[in-house]
C-alpha cells in the first residue's frame, strides 16, 4: 500500500539547492520509503546504509578523494540511518563543501544523537525536517475524508504508524514490536541507560498525565529517581520523537500559570501501548485525554509540514480556568477547545475572553476537526 507523504513536496522543492536535506524521524515512521518513492526512477543515486558494517568501514576515514571515486556519475547521495557513522557531520560538511551538484540527503532515527553530530559542522549548509507517524491529511488524502472519519476510533487506539495502518488486525503485534524497537534501541542502549525499568515507568507515568500539567518532583517519587534525573530522562525521550512538551501562555495576567509544562505522544498507539490498553474506545475511560493527544500531535505535524513555525501553548490561571490549546504566529493568537463529544458545550474562561479580548476561541470535536485539520484551513 503506498500513501503518498506530505515531505515529499518539501524535499523536491529543495533538491539541488546547494544544501544537504536532513530527515529527523523515530524508527518506522517512513523515512526510507519516503525518500525510495521520492527518488524513484532516478538511477543516479548513490545510498548508503549507516545500519551496515560495510558502510561504516567505507565512511571511517573517508576524503575528497574516495568520495570521488564513490560518487562516479551520481547526483544524488543518501546516507540513511547516518546516526551510526562516526563524526557523520564532518563527513556530510566534506561531501557539501567539494561537490557542490551533488544533493545530499540524510536520515536519522535517533535525532537527539544525530542533531549533535550534525548540526555545528553544517551549519548554514543544510534544510532539517521531522518526518512524523501518518497524518490526517496524508490518510484523508489516501482513503478519502469520509473513510478516514469512520477511522477515527482506530486511529484515536492504534495510532498512524505506516506499518499499522497498512496492516489492520496485527496492531497490537506491530506496535509492541515498535515500542521495543525504538525505545530500547534508540534510548536506551544509545545513552547506556542503567535503570530501564525505570524510564519504562516514566513513560507509564507520563501517559497517564497525558494533557495534565506534569510535575518533576511527583515523577521523581513515583519512579524513584532524583529530578535532575527525570529531567535528563524526558529531555532524552522528546529529542528521541517519544513525547513533546508544551508550554503555558502567559502575557496579561498575575494569576496565569507561566513555568507550567504538559506532555504528550507523537502517537497515541505507542501511548496506549506503553500502558497496555489498546481496547476499543467504548471499553476506555481515557477517551478525553486520547482526543486531546490526537488533537496536539496532528497539529504539531501540520504546522512542521506546512512550514508556519506556529508556537503551541495551552493556557490556565491559579483559579484552574483553562484553554486547552494556543497557537501563536506572526504575532496572531488562535484558541481553542478539544471536546470529544460535540454535545458538550466548552465552557470559555470569561478572565481569558477579557484579557485577550482579540482571540475567538473555537471548540474543535469528532465531527468538525476534519475542517480544522485540512490542508485548507488558514
Amino acid at each position: 500500500m503506498h500513501i503518498s507523504r506530505k515531505m515529499s513536496e518539501l524535499i523536491a522543492k529543495k533538491m539541488h539547492s546547494g544544501k544537504a536535506i536532513i530527515i529527523i524521524g523515530a524508527r518506522q515512521v517512513g523515512k526510507t520509503t519516503l525518500l525510495k518513492d521520492s527518488l524513484q526512477g532516478n538511477d543516479k543515486v548513490l545510498w548508503m546504509n549507516g545500519d551496515n558494517l560495510e558502510t561504516r568501514t567505507l565512511m571511517a576515514n573517508i576524503t575528497v578523494e574516495r568520495y570521488r571515486s564513490m560518487l562516479e556519475d551520481n547526483k544524488i547521495v543518501v546516507v540513511d540511518d547516518a546516526q551510526r557513522i562516526e563524526n557523520i557531520g564532518l563527513k556530510c560538511k566534506l561531501l557539501t563543501d567539494n561537490f557542490p551538484d551533488v544533493q545530499l540527503i540524510v536520515t536519522g532515527s535517533s535525532s537527539f544523537d544525530l542533531a549533535n553530530k550534525i548540526n555545528e559542522p553544517l551549519t548554514g549548509r543544510k534544510w532539517e525536517y521531522k518526518l512524523f507517524p501518518l497524518s490526517y491529511s496524508e490518510l484523508a488524502a489516501h482513503y478519502g475524508a469520509m473513510q478516514e472519519w469512520q477511522k477515527l476510533p482506530i486511529r484515536l487506539v492504534y495510532g498512524s504508524y505506516p506499518d499499522v495502518v497498512c496492516n489492520p488486525g496485527n496492531e497490537r503485534e506491530i506496535l509492541n514490536n515498535i515500542t521495543d524497537s525504538y525505545l530500547y534501541k534508540d534510548v536506551l542502549i544509545w545513552e547506556r541507560i542503567k535503570s530501564p525499568d525505570k524510564v519504562l515507568r516514566l513513560l507509564q507515568a507520563l501517559a497517564y498525565q497525558v494533557g495534565s500539567e506534569v510535575s518533576t518532583s511527583e515523577l521523581s517519587r513515583l519512579v524513584e529517581l532524583d529530578r535532575t534525573t527525570v529531567e535528563k530522562y524526558i529531555n532524552l525521550l522528546e529529542q528521541s520523537q517519544v513525547i513533546f512538551r508544551i508550554g503555558a501562555f502567559s502575557r496579561n495576567l498575575r494569576s496565569e500559570i507561566k513555568s507550567g509544562r504538559k506532555i504528550y505522544f507523537y502517537d497515541n498507539g505507542i501511548r496506549n501501548a506503553l500502558i497496555g490498553n489498546l481496547s476499543h474506545l467504548d471499553a476506555r475511560a481515557d477517551v478525553g485525554a486520547l482526543w486531546e493527544n490526537y488533537m496536539f500531535s496532528e497539529l504539531l505535524k501540520k504546522n512542521s509540514y506546512g512550514l508556519t513555525y506556529a508556537r503551541p501553548y495551552f493556557w490556565r490561571t491559579t483559579q484552574q480556568q483553562e484553554i486547552d490549546y494556543i497557537e501563536e504566529c506572526d504575532g496572531r493568537m488562535k484558541a481553542y477547545e478539544f471536546k470529544w463529544n460535540p454535545a458538550k458545550k466548552a465552557k470559555v474562561s470569561k478572565t481569558f475572553l477579557s484579557a485577550y479580548p482579540d482571540v475567538e476561541v473555537q471548540t474543535i470535536n469528532r465531527e468538525n476537526y476534519m475542517d480544522f485539520l485540512s490542508d485548507k484551513t488558514e
